[in-house]
């Protein structure tokens, strides 16, 4: 079968030609492994129906999309999980990592020439109690349902006690450079503001873990020359417009004030000197006021609360024609997916889908068939897949 270009709103899809535009060629998820879970939602341009592909996955934290129609699933206690139809198999060889609040293992992806090369990539926390702990990006490859050629590619520059704001996403971009956030660490949030540390940042590396010789501080004193930009709390969104090139990061705030920012390179986007939120105990306003003429602001504010995590763009000619180039942002306390409307690197328009639904939206991303994959952060997640009806 021949290969078609679908364009639908300006933003294109390498789809598969069959009734429209449907299933890529070589990614297919077995019909099988899909149980209905709902086709009564509702959004404002279409409706949708939700399926469930796997359950029993213990706070899943990431997905991506192995060849022959797979999907590998993170699981924060340090578990990948790979799903043949909607079985999982466990993988072995995983690092030890150190599980402990928001620690364990995180994000995955794959290499951008991971059909010739073969490797995956995924950050997880390591460390001990007694030495401290620390974002650390890793690389393997998979031979069957085991990794292999497992290796620790960067750590971020100062451990810290176990358990708060690892971040941990990952972003490769077209020049085949990685984006890595590292949250605050939680505890001495004023580490956002150092640009020596690697706390409160997004990180720019090589694909072996080196300093790319242009990155904007690569040749600053005082500056770790990995850092891309800084003064974040906790990003756990990241995503790049494939059509505008803009990167755009979701990232908790305290009590409000979870952001959507757009990525500039050498910038600072202010926490905690400026914030939008509220100090937990007091309600007082975080920092020293919510902006600073010689730092970012938010693009949006998640009002009310979002708790993002996950994020990614509808480039998918299987969704209606107002969704492409719409960014859909998961909701872990708010239990829902905002999709945006972004013209000229602004939010115009917000719509809530399935609220309340399935629980703590831990990931969402869209997959090589077109459809929409999301995993659930609770002891007894799930992994679903969202469709828009026929």
């Amino acid at each position: 079968m021949r290969i078609q270009r679908c364009v639908t709103g300006g933003v294109a899809a390498f789809l598969f030609a069959t009734a429209g535009c449907a299933e890529p060629d070589g990614w297919a998820l077995d019909p099988g492994a899909l149980e209905l879970v709902s086709e009564e939602y509702s959004s404002e341009y279409q409706d949708l129906r939700l399926f469930r592909v796997s359950e029993g996955l213990e706070q899943p934290w990431a997905l991506t999309f192995l060849p022959e129609g797979r999907l590998l699933v993170t699981e924060r206690p340090g578990r990948m999980q790979v799903t043949e139809g909607g079985d999982l198999q466990e993988v072995q060889g995983v690092p030890a990592v150190n599980a402990q609040g928001q620690g364990g293992l995180l994000d995955v992806v794959l290499h951008p020439d991971h059909e010739t090369n073969g490797w995956i990539y995924f950050t997880y926390s390591k460390g001990s109690e007694e030495e401290g702990t620390a974002t650390t990006l890793s690389r393997a490859r998979l031979d069957g349902t085991e990794l292999v050629d497992v290796e620790d590619l960067f750590e971020a520059n100062q451990r810290s006690d176990p358990g708060g704001h690892y971040g941990s996403r990952l972003l490769f971009l077209p020049d085949g450079t990685l984006l890595m956030s590292v949250g605050d660490r939680a505890f001495d949030p004023e580490r956002a503001q150092d640009p020596e540390d690697h706390a409160g940042s997004i990180l720019r590396l090589t694909d072996d873990g080196n300093v790319p010789d242009d990155n904007p501080f690569v040749d600053e004193p005082g500056y770790a020359p990995e850092i891309y930009t800084y003064g974040h709390r906790n990003v756990q969104g990241l995503t790049r417009h494939p059509e505008t090139g803009d990167v755009w990061a979701t990232e908790h705030g305290p009590r409000g004030g979870d952001e959507l920012n757009r990525i500039v390179a050498g910038s600072n986007y202010g926490w905690p000197t400026v914030s939008l939120g509220r100090d937990y105990g007091t309600q007082e306003q975080w920092g020293e006021g919510r902006r600073d003429p010689g730092m970012e602001d938010p693009v949006f504010e998640f009002l009310p609360t979002l708790a993002p995590s996950g994020l990614t763009v509808v480039t998918s000619g299987r969704f209606h024609e107002t969704w492409q180039g719409s960014l859909l942002a998961g909701g872990l306390g708010s239990e829902r997916i905002l999709r945006l409307v972004v013209e000229e690197a602004q939010v115009v328009h917000a719509e809530e889908l399935i609220p309340g639904e399935v629980g703590r939206i831990r990931d969402v991303r869209q997959g090589p068939d077109g459809f929409l994959y999301l995993v659930t952060a609770e002891d007894d997640g799930g992994l679903y897949r969202i469709e828009p009806m026929e």
